[in-house]
């Protein structure tokens, strides 16, 4: 499998700097029945008013390889235990407005079981996640109508090639 490997930058609010990077796992999730989850995240903070779609994921803490964070936030965000079947590639991206810089690790999961979710108290509070479960179609609907914000642009630009990645090496 060929890795996809994007730079993108933030085109919604004007650069000043940034301060730091932030490491990021995230993964396409599917089933066995050809079902993919992500989380839909409910926000009203300084990038505006938003419901968006996004892949599950979060920030690898300090010692942990890729392959544990990636374990560890879909068992915090959707409860599941999963098979890692390939790295899909790395997109490096920006968020202006908070002066980070990301870059976001991609994986292929297949789900192995679903269990009880441990969200962490802003997930719950401030972002609301819950889970979605889609076809790849109903994915991409859904992630070109939460483009209608700048927040929801700067993440479908993100997840909408790796997400058609994921699918290619599914096909095969």
């Amino acid at each position: 499998m060929n890795e996809l490997y994007l730079e993108l930058k933030d085109n919604e609010w004007p650069f000043t700097y940034t301060d730091h990077d932030r490491q990021i796992v995230r993964a396409i999730v599917f089933d066995d029945e050809g079902w993919f989850y992500f989380v839909r995240a409910s926000r009203d903070d300084q990038f505006g008013k938003a419901t968006l779609i996004e892949t599950s994921g979060g920030g690898v803490e300090q010692g942990e390889d890729l392959l544990s964070a990636i374990h560890r936030e879909l068992r915090e965000e959707l409860g599941a235990e999963v098979e890692v079947v390939a790295k899909i590639g790395v997109i490096s991206d920006y968020y202006n407005l908070i002066h980070r810089h990301n870059v976001n690790h991609y994986f292929l999961c297949r789900a192995t079981s679903f269990g009880e979710k441990h969200l962490m108290p802003d997930e719950i509070e401030a972002f609301h996640l819950s889970t979605l479960r889609l076809t790849f179609e109903e994915a991409v609907q859904e992630y070109e109508r939460r483009a209608c914000t700048p927040i929801g642009r700067l993440i479908a630009a993100r997840e909408l090639p790796i997400l058609r990645r994921a699918r290619e090496n599914l096909d095969q």
